[in-house]
């Protein structure tokens, strides 16, 4: 059965889905994470297919239902897959933009071959609603964090991309946002699900490749961007609310560049540790898992023209390469085949790469045999199982592979490696207290930048 529908046209609320005053429960959550009085709740549509109706899909009783908050291009990259399953039901699109919240209902509902998706350009109607189990946040990166921290207070378990948290101190508070609301985090750093580099970790941890002595994960090239583009007229909110696509970050005038392009990258006020997490939050993470140092990191930053160089306590260094064109130049550390995001493991005994493609490349020879099969990438594998992890840990409660803690931890060392580039001069720092340090005393400088003032923009 396929829908027909126009999917730019704002569907009229169904009886019964008249706004009403938040129920007490809600508008304590609301009052504490979003600083407002009331919400919207939209009504809990619960088609056929939901209720296990139809062939293959899972009974109620063992359904998650989902919301997403973000719809553009990674979101439905990982929302095809997630949308496979059985067992989870996604049944409302929030997004700023109303084109982009009707391509994710026309998506939605032609998959089900419903018309039960239903939209805001609100994220707090989203999150007042008693129904959803659980949500994916797939807006830039200005908004990860807040978001997360939000979905978690309404009672949503929650699936991040990456890079998670603008700043230091926001990733440590949706740490302790998590552990405060007992909620299932999945970052969304997928890689630590895909079989190529499960197997390049295992060999590091076998002891196979001998004492463990480099790290090397492969960056995009920093870059520093605090300019603003020429304001345009700015549309009707009903249309792009840039009030709310701006969220956090300071005010600037509207371009369509940022929003409708989708070419916000590479503006500091927008982006993640100037760049530098675009792969970091990839690669630095794997290196943190094959290091076994999830629960720790780096306690030195040193950085230069061509990378940064971080210490762990026990003499184990991790390199941030630069690569300046990170699709074509993987420079002379990196076998062009192995894809995106390559990292690199060396041991006393030999080394072992990966990256997006699949391959692995190994010294010495001999180790070769031991691979096994040779992998290859299978595009969506990635998201399906990394999104699999999240749901199934949802009904265990278990924690995922990527969940609060781990981030946390590797997007830390991210963040203080490009606050190392940006002050051009190594840091000290603690990674229990988050702590920077020059000379054996607090650094003031550096640990000022482990936050960005935040606008007041719910008034």
């Amino acid at each position: 059965m396929t829908v027909s529908h126009d999917p730019m046209q704002e569907p009229n609320p169904p009886a019964g889905a008249l706004l009403h005053p938040a129920q007490p429960s809600r508008r304590e959550f609301l009052s504490t994470a979003m600083k407002t009085a009331s919400a919207i709740s939209a009504p809990a549509i619960v088609s056929s297919r939901a209720l296990g109706h139809e062939r293959g899909a899972a009974a109620a009783s063992d359904r998650l239902t989902l919301g997403v908050i973000g719809f553009g291009p990674r979101c439905k990259y990982v929302l095809t897959e997630m949308l496979k399953f059985p067992d989870v039901q996604c049944v409302a699109i929030a997004d700023v933009q109303k084109r982009c919240r009707m391509e994710g209902k026309h998506f939605v509902d032609t998959t089900y071959g419903t018309a039960d998706c239903t939209t805001t350009g609100d994220l707090r109607e989203l999150l007042a609603r008693d129904d959803l189990d659980c949500v994916i946040i797939a807006t830039g990166d200005r908004w990860h964090g807040k978001a997360a921290m939000m979905a978690a207070e309404a009672g949503k378990d929650v699936y991040c991309e990456k890079p998670c948290g603008l700043t230091i101190d926001i990733c440590g508070q949706i740490d302790e946002t998590m552990r405060r609301t007992g909620r299932i985090f999945q970052a969304g750093t997928q890689r630590r699900s895909v079989p190529n580099f499960q197997k390049a970790v295992e060999f590091v941890h076998s002891g196979k490749l001998g004492a463990l002595k480099e790290l090397h994960a492969s960056v995009y090239m920093p870059t520093l961007n605090n300019d603003w583009l020429p304001g345009e007229p700015t549309p009707a909110p009903e249309e792009i609310d840039w009030n709310l696509w701006l969220g956090p970050c300071p005010w600037r005038p509207y371009h369509s560049d940022y929003v409708v392009k989708r070419q916000w990258r590479g503006y500091f006020d927008f982006e993640s540790g100037a760049k530098l997490l675009d792969w970091g939050a990839h690669t630095v993470d794997l290196c943190q898992w094959a290091g076994r140092y999830d629960a720790t990191g780096p306690i030195e930053f040193i950085p230069s023209d061509q990378n940064i160089t971080c210490r762990y306590a026990d003499g184990v260094t991790l390199v941030l390469d630069f690569l300046t064109d990170p699709f074509k130049d993987r420079g002379p550390r990196w076998n062009t085949k192995l894809g995106t995001c390559p990292v690199k493991f060396i041991g006393s005994e030999g080394w072992i790469s990966t990256g997006d493609e699949g391959d692995i490349d190994i010294e010495p020879a001999a180790l070769r045999a031991e691979l096994g099969d040779r992998f290859k990438r299978i595009r969506g594998t990635d998201a399906s199982l990394h999104a699999r992890n999240f749901f199934d840990c949802v009904k265990s409660r278990r924690q995922p592979v990527c969940n609060a803690a781990v981030m946390r931890k590797s997007h830390v060392a991210s963040h203080a490696a490009a606050l190392s580039w940006i002050l051009g001069r190594a840091l000290a720092f603690d990674p229990v207290t988050e702590v920077f340090s020059s000379g054996g005393k607090p650094d003031a400088e550096a640990n000022g930048l482990k936050t960005r003032p935040e606008r007041d923009f719910w008034t």
